[in-house]
């Protein structure tokens, strides 16, 4: 193939792309991402997933007290975009304000507090294209090429030969070429076009992922982006003919070309803190992430393709990319034309925004996807939400045995209390561990077994950490209904209300990053100051007396709405 090479051919820096590397760039906020999503359609239930598990982990980093922001959007440019502007007969720009808007309302809808919505068509995302595109070609990773492949306009990818087979189109009997990877169909393309030296980065990467464990989570997923770098790495296609594709940013110092779209759409990272950063920019030590959040389909380009450019440009490599699965309606991918899709405003409105947020985080899928069902948001709700943690609370906060409205303190510890009180000091560090292993259910199954009653299944409760007695069962087991007729039963009666509500207070603040609303009113009921609401403060029992504050109702009411069938 021939080339005419471009910029300074300067001789390798020996850059250590690991460790050291995130060393020189610590940072005191925390910075989390979601994937920008493509404006080629309305949201679905996978970028309502996507991004309330950013938010919930932007929330993690606050309930440990650090500062934490948090960068969203939407990816406006190219070639699908173009194409579904033309179908709606709109122009690009209005069709993608249009779209953009939606995602902005679904955030609204789902309590996602973003600190930065970044849309590829911004004046400021064009102007840190333009300086990454300038420095990646200063330091000479970018040369003019012909480019000959298989390419895929759904996914706005090239794919080689070994990645593409022949199948039968299931509608028209046609013989077509697909990518095995997303099963898109491709097209062979033959043009001239810029290229970014891909292949010159496979022994960094390897070092960054060997140096670094926990870089990309969960396991499968490090496997899968060993193996593609093993086998090798091409030279990528990081510009397209502006006669073939002009939605999008222009090459610099080259009308013929636009920057392909992935160059494009994964610099909005660094958008969002202010790139090019100047002296007083006040995002610039965010940067670079902490966790950045995506879809399995669009690993490769985030643990491969990013880290590249970021190593060219002699900049810090994010610190985590977590990738999870997809959700699946009756163990089938969700599709339009299947009827088998979840609207996320319905969900939302039918169910409320905090019960769905758990349902999502706790059902999930990391390592593999998830089975999505609407009776199972009801299940969670009923049984474990309003059953156990509102049951709990409003039993223990009723003026039948709480007349003074005061929260009390224990009296003492006896053989019944034992467990429970060693369950309420340990939690805390268990929902930690889960946490930051990303094991998000499980963490969230702790809380929901401390609040349950007990597991009668002995075989099954081996699978949680906390067994035995639970908050619910130790409330219905000392009966405290009838304590509160025996004025010589006080100190115990005592006792079981505050071990009932330090269950509640406890989960409340280890479970605001989930449900931020329920639990605010929660540990306001409890009369908990916004400034006791930290992980430390759930690591220790409170142990003096507390008015309780206002109660804003049933924490959990009764769904009024019916469940629709998956």
């Amino acid at each position: 193939m021939r080339t005419l090479r471009l910029g300074v051919a300067s001789k390798r820096t020996n850059l250590l792309f690991s460790s050291k590397l995130y060393q020189r760039h610590s940072h005191t906020k925390a910075y989390v991402t979601t994937p920008i999503y493509y404006v080629n359609a309305v949201p679905h239930i996978g970028h309502l997933y996507s991004t309330v598990l950013a938010d919930t982990l932007r929330r993690y980093y606050i309930l440990h007290g650090k500062e934490a922001i948090l960068s969203t959007g939407t990816d406006e440019h190219g070639l699908k975009i173009q194409q579904a502007a033309e179908k709606n007969g709109m122009e690009p720009l209005d069709f993608c304000n249009k779209v953009s808007d939606s995602f902005k309302k679904l955030c609204e809808a789902a309590n996602i507090q973003y600190t930065s919505f970044q849309r590829t068509t911004s004046k400021d995302h064009a102007t840190a294209v333009n300086e990454l595109w300038n420095t990646l070609l200063k330091n000479g990773y970018i040369y003019k090429g012909k480019h000959e492949g298989w390419y895929a306009v759904s996914d706005e990818a090239f794919y080689a030969s070994a990645q593409v087979e022949e199948v039968t189109d299931e509608k028209t009997g046609e013989k077509i070429m697909v990518s095995k990877e997303s099963g898109q169909r491709v097209e062979w393309t033959s043009e001239e076009n810029y290229k970014f030296k891909l292949s010159a980065f496979e022994k960094d990467l390897l070092k960054w992922i060997d140096d670094n464990p926990k870089a990309i989570v969960p396991q499968n997923r490090k496997n899968e982006v060993l193996s593609w770098i093993r086998a090798g790495l091409a030279d990528l296609s990081v510009s397209r003919l502006r006669a073939r594709l002009n939605w999008g940013i222009q090459v610099p110092n080259d009308p013929e070309h636009t920057i392909y779209v992935w160059l494009d759409a994964l610099t909005n990272y660094l958008t969002a803190t202010g790139y090019p950063w100047k002296k007083d920019a006040p995002l610039k030590d965010a940067f670079p992430p902490d966790v950045q959040v995506v879809g399995k389909d669009i690993v490769r380009f985030h643990a491969i393709f990013w880290p590249a450019f970021l190593m060219a440009a002699g900049l810090p490599l994010p610190k985590q990319i977590l990738v999870h699965g997809h959700w699946t309606m009756n163990k089938q991918k969700m599709s339009k034309s299947r009827g088998n899709v979840a609207d996320p405003f319905e969900v939302i409105d039918r169910y409320g925004v905090d019960p769905v947020r758990f349902y999502l985080v706790h059902n999930g899928g990391m390592a593999d996807d998830a089975d999505y069902s609407e009776a199972m948001i009801a299940q969670l709700y009923s049984k474990e939400l309003a059953g156990q943690f509102g049951n709990l609370l409003s039993r223990a906060t009723g003026r039948a045995l709480l007349p003074s409205r005061i929260i009390p303190t224990r009296k003492d510890i006896d053989i019944g209390d034992e467990t429970l009180h060693h369950m309420l000091l340990e939690v805390a560090d268990k929902y930690h561990e889960a946490f930051e292993e990303r094991q998000f259910g499980r963490a969230l199954s702790l809380i929901v077994d401390l609040l349950s009653q007990v597991n009668h299944n002995q075989k099954k409760t081996k699978i949680s950490f906390l067994t035995l007695l639970k908050a619910n069962k130790y409330f219905t087991r000392a009966e405290p209904w009838n304590l509160a007729k025996k004025p010589e039963e006080k100190d115990k009666l005592d006792t079981v209300l505050w071990y009932s509500l330090e269950t509640c207070r406890i989960a409340g603040i280890l479970l605001q990053p989930v449900m931020p609303t329920k639990m605010n009113e929660l540990l306001t009921g409890l009369g908990v100051s916004h400034e006791e609401r930290y992980f430390k403060d759930a690591k220790k029992l409170v142990e003096k007396e507390r008015p309780l504050g206002e109660m804003g109702g049933v924490l959990f009411p009764r769904i009024k709405a019916s469940i629709k069938e998956n």
